[in-house]
């Protein structure tokens, strides 16, 4: 199968490298030439715009950085779609756009999948990063060989638009976390603790999470890029907040945690690192929140491996 990928930013540069390194016959498209030039030196076919990736190719992934730019891909692309084509969209976004577009794409004949991924950049790189995938079972069943190149754990979870609601709803909690995080640290520095115990407490407890494991080495090692944006996390959390508020939900942290990183944007930039969120309180307190010993990046030491379905509790 002939595989296109469009958006070759942080992520999606990582997703489309795992097709690349095992073998799928990849063409690729980005408004940045730079990125393309540089998948085409290492054996990708150069695409020249979204609607030729279409043309030209089985399967086409997206992963955009906004649902504007999805939209305005899904538009090129479609009087391109017919009976044996997949638009596979792997961005975060709104799962009813998600739907819009996927019934127009199913309408002229092809097939669509909205796969999310899960797990940072870092375990996009290796293709151990976890993938939600929402369409037909027919469809998932010919997806999955592409799936399984980039991820690990691979989840069928119904029709299209569920994965972009899970996907929401699992960076919302993310976020969160980190927020909580830096609370936490900043009273045990404050509190006299020592940063480096306090990290081992934290991953050895019941508080213990992946987003500990990660972004706290970050903070700690002064570091403080996880390659993910505040503009990304704002659009996420907003994502969550439309849900709720369209399902009558009246949520109590979700529009403080949308403040809060409001603030983070004002005082260090619109697309300031999000676990600069840190700063606000080492600002706040004169505290210095980091430790010796910590990584300054992010690496997977898992060794990859082809990914696998997930099988579902019922």
């Amino acid at each position: 199968m002939r595989v296109g990928f469009i958006g070759l930013g942080n992520v999606g540069g990582k997703l489309a490298g795992s097709l690349l390194r095992n073998g799928v016959d990849l063409s690729v498209y980005d408004l940045n030439a730079g990125f393309v030039a540089d998948f085409a030196a290492r054996g990708a076919r150069a695409g020249g715009s979204a609607a030729e990736l279409m043309q030209s190719c089985d399967a086409v992934i997206t992963c955009l950085p906004s649902p504007a730019a999805c939209a305005a891909v899904v538009a090129e692309m479609l009087p391109h779609v017919g009976p044996g084509k997949i638009w596979m969209e792997m961005s975060t976004t709104d799962a009813d756009q998600i739907k819009s577009h996927a019934e127009a794409v199913i309408a002229a004949g092809g097939e669509a999948v909205d796969c999310p991924v899960s797990g940072g950049c870092h375990r996009a790189d290796t293709g151990n990063i976890s993938i939600y995938a929402g369409c037909t079972r027919p469809t998932f069943e010919r997806v999955l060989p592409i799936l399984t190149h980039m991820g690990r754990r691979i989840l069928h979870v119904g029709e299209v638009g569920t994965s972009s609601t899970l996907k929401v709803m699992t960076n919302y909690l993310a976020t969160i976390n980190l927020l909580s995080l830096c609370e936490a640290l900043t009273v045990m520095k404050a509190a006299g603790m020592d940063l480096g115990v306090t990290y081992e407490a934290i991953a050895a407890s019941s508080g213990n999470s992946f987003v500990h494991e990660t972004e706290s080495q970050l903070i700690l090692s002064g570091a403080r890029d996880v390659n993910f944006t505040l503009d990304l996390v704002q659009k996420d959390v907003g994502l969550f907040q439309k849900l709720a508020d369209d399902h009558g939900v009246p949520l109590e942290l979700s529009p403080k945690m949308i403040e809060m990183l409001g603030d983070g944007q004002e005082r260090y930039g619109v697309r300031a690192q999000s676990d600069r969120m840190i700063e606000r309180l080492e600002e706040a307190t004169g505290l210095s929140i980091t430790a010796p010993g910590f990584p300054t990046e992010l690496v997977d030491d898992e060794p990859e491996e082809r990914g696998y379905e997930v099988p579902m509790r019922r």
